[in-house]
């Protein structure tokens, strides 16, 4: 979904923009040549080559080529090309899990800090050996307030009887769907089996199974639905869009969705991947995402607008309550969690 920026918030980042060019000293001296990036497409590329290929990267003889698929491709790819001397990408970006898939296989190479200065300014909540992590947001709690009076608290508020064929799953998102029943059920992020029987509840309730994100919104929109599990960037990009939500996080703790940045050991442009990985750390491209989409920063020195920081960032309170998802659970179980999704709760 693509959103506009409004005069004043491109300012902002213009400004922004201008600051980090100016102290961006070891981008000048980075090596030239063609990186390839492997991406998102839609504003993920779109932001980008604006804040990035456009200005940062500009005049530094670094030629950016955007290679646009979604994450199963490039993971598809990137196998395919394992046993080549060079591969196809200098850059693959990924979700969490996938990054964490493909380091798994050996096709990552381990992060060099030094050639991105500006991982210093990352949380080590946030580090791992083999990936730049972008942009972050946690996962809530979406309702309509027009039928939902009494804002959720908790996961286990989508089971109150009194939302029955109201409540909606995204049938994409099957893992965290039943991540966040295995939370009110007695499981958690290491042991997702008490979610299936509490998810066969929600099934008998009535629960309706959209097939995309996007299905989601318009069914959030039309009021089909009024309540869901959904990242808080959506709930950010979809309100902004008129759709009649607002957004709670649950007492269950949020769960972390992290976009990162990883370079593959067979790369052609090692030295320019780096310096493209530390040119989208930069502030401006930073807060060009959290005003575009919703992701908030996860360069600690950057400084978002009261407003914008007060929905798409989190509070002291809240990120003593962040938690990140066990990747190696997730690799070992996956094919049986959706096995069981489609044949149990689909089916």
């Amino acid at each position: 979904m693509t959103n506009g920026i409004n005069r004043r918030q491109f300012g902002l980042m213009a400004g922004a923009l201008a600051a980090s060019t100016a102290l961006a000293g070891p981008l000048r001296a980075a090596p030239t040549g063609r990186v390839v990036v492997g991406t998102w497409g839609g504003d993920y590329q779109n932001l980008q080559q604006s804040f990035i290929v456009d200005t940062l990267m500009k005049d530094t003889g670094i030629n950016v080529v955007f290679d646009t698929a979604n994450d199963t491709v490039r993971k598809t790819k990137m196998l395919a090309e394992r046993r080549l001397p060079r591969g196809s990408m200098d850059i693959a970006c990924l979700t969490g899990q996938g990054a964490y898939e493909m380091q798994k296989n050996g096709m990552l190479e381990t992060l060099d800090e030094t050639k991105v200065p500006n991982m210093k300014h990352v949380p080590a909540a946030f580090r791992n050996t083999y990936s730049v992590p972008h942009i972050y947001t946690g996962r809530v709690i979406l309702y309509n307030p027009k039928f939902v009076k009494t804002p959720p608290t908790s996961y286990a508020d989508l089971w109150d009887p009194q939302y029955a064929g109201k409540v909606g799953v995204i049938d994409i998102q099957y893992q965290t769907t039943i991540e966040s029943a295995a939370m009110i059920a007695g499981g958690g992020l290491n042991d997702y089996e008490p979610g299936k029987a509490k998810l066969l509840e929600l099934k008998k309730q009535g629960v309706k199974i959209y097939p995309t994100n996007e299905a989601m919104a318009q069914a959030l929109k039309t009021e089909e639905c009024v309540m869901c599990i959904m990242w808080n960037a959506r709930g950010y990009m979809w309100k902004k869009a008129g759709i009649p939500i607002e957004i709670a996080v649950p007492k269950e703790g949020l769960v972390l969705y992290l976009s990162e940045m990883c370079v593959p050991k067979n790369a052609q442009n090692k030295e320019a991947a780096y310096a493209y990985l530390n040119a989208m750390m930069e502030p401006a491209p930073q807060q060009a995402f959290a005003t575009s989409m919703g992701y908030a920063p996860t360069n600690s020195t950057v400084k978002l607008e009261a407003d914008l920081a007060k929905v798409v960032d989190y509070t002291d309170d809240q990120r003593k309550g962040f938690l990140v998802q066990d990747m190696e659970y997730l690799a070992k179980n996956d094919a049986a969690l959706q096995d069981w999704w489609n044949k149990s709760f689909k089916g």
